[in-house]
């Protein structure tokens, strides 16, 4: 069942019932689904695990989702479906963001990474590590995600589990966690480039691509997008940010920068080797407090 809650009997005025939102639900899920499979048992546990997210309950995990579905979820048929089933879930997220972000005036696509906590020590990826979801280092997962976001909403484009190193090189905890062999390490701004990449192709408003220092101080992932979609640049180095690209950036107000030397547009520090005139439209962005900023227009 969908709980839904009101506090007063006036506010009922306009929601539909229980019934009514599952059955939107099931045909929401089923919808997409179909972008990844077309197998009935795989149909029927996704829209269930869908459900399950989404309904009350502290626990996402697959057992008290199941127990909260009632008879009408078999675990072991859901465990199979999440964990052995071969079906692509890009594919669903693909389906999700080309549907809702239309709604959505996309103003930027946002890489990021979040820290899931763990307690144990067998889930794929999970060590202690820093989280700035913790703000500490802790057991935990991380996901490297990406969405296309407004002032009033986010569509998630991607999400890529980030797999530490000691995890690649021990055959035993991959094997026990299922991890196909193909899977190598990658730094989070790899994986964020992918997720760029991958959505890249997609029928999603396309905007400049942001990032917290951990991304916009990276040179090789700058490079990369750049170099793969000939992307034009603007980032914030310490300590203060400057914007390159091959014509004027209507983005960053114009001031003259100084010829006898400047912060290098690659994250380093500053110094006198380079002349500002051997920099092209070089232009200073109005310094903030927020952390550094990376940004790369999107584009096929």
């Amino acid at each position: 069942m969908v709980a839904v809650v009101v506090a007063d009997a006036d506010e009922m005025v306009g929601v539909d019932p229980p019934v009514v939102v599952r059955e939107r639900l099931e045909a929401f899920a089923g919808e997409l689904l179909a972008q990844a499979t077309n197998r009935p048992v795989r149909m029927v546990n996704g829209g269930l695990y869908l459900r399950g997210l989404i309904e009350q309950g502290p626990r996402k995990s697959l057992e008290p989702l199941v127990e909260r579905l009632g008879e009408e979820a078999d675990y072991h048929s859901m465990q199979q479906f999440l964990v052995d089933s071969p079906w692509d879930p890009a594919l669903v997220v693909k389906a999700v963001a080309e549907r809702v972000a239309p709604a959505v005036d996309v103003q930027a696509w946002v890489i990021d990474d979040t820290g899931f906590p763990k307690d144990g020590k067998d889930s794929p990826g999970v060590k202690r590590q820093y989280s700035g979801t913790l703000g500490k280092t802790g057991n935990c997962q991380i996901g490297v995600s990406l969405h296309a976001v407004d002032g009033k909403g986010t569509v998630p484009l991607g999400w890529a589990l980030y797999l530490p190193e000691g995890w690649c090189v021990d055959p035993e905890r991959r094997g026990k966690a299922k991890i196909p062999q193909e899977v190598r390490f990658k730094t989070k701004p790899e994986l964020g480039v992918e997720l760029v990449e991958r959505a890249a192709g997609w029928k999603v408003k396309k905007a400049p691509v942001l990032g917290d220092c951990a991304y916009g101080n990276n040179t090789e992932l700058r490079d990369k997008l750049h170099a793969a979609r000939n992307y034009n640049t603007c980032c914030r180095s310490r300590p203060r940010r400057l914007c390159s690209r091959p014509r004027p950036c209507s983005k960053c107000p114009p001031t003259r920068a100084k010829e006898e030397g400047v912060t290098s547009v690659r994250g380093r520090t500053a110094t006198r080797s380079r002349s500002a005139r051997s920099l092209p439209a070089l232009r200073e962005v109005p310094e903030r407090p927020s952390a550094s900023v990376m940004g790369q227009t999107a584009s096929r």
